[in-house]
């Protein structure tokens, strides 16, 4: 248990730390329109759902 705690878990430790490290970087990488965060938009959601909504199955079990 002592070599897991001493030599395995910092490894991956590390491991985790460089692999985020990279995905990060990678959006130098990336075209500009790419790199600019996405944008937030509203959905509209309807709150009543219609017998059109269900599936052809709900239909027959009910």
């Amino acid at each position: 248990m002592a070599i897991f705690r001493q030599y395995i878990a910092p490894l991956l430790a590390v491991l985790v730390f460089f692999f985020a490290l990279v995905a990060v970087s990678a959006r130098i990488f990336l075209p500009s329109d790419m790199a600019a965060p996405a944008p937030i938009e509203e959905v509209g959601v309807s709150s009543q759902s219609t017998p059109s909504d269900f599936p052809p199955a709900a239909h027959n079990a009910s």
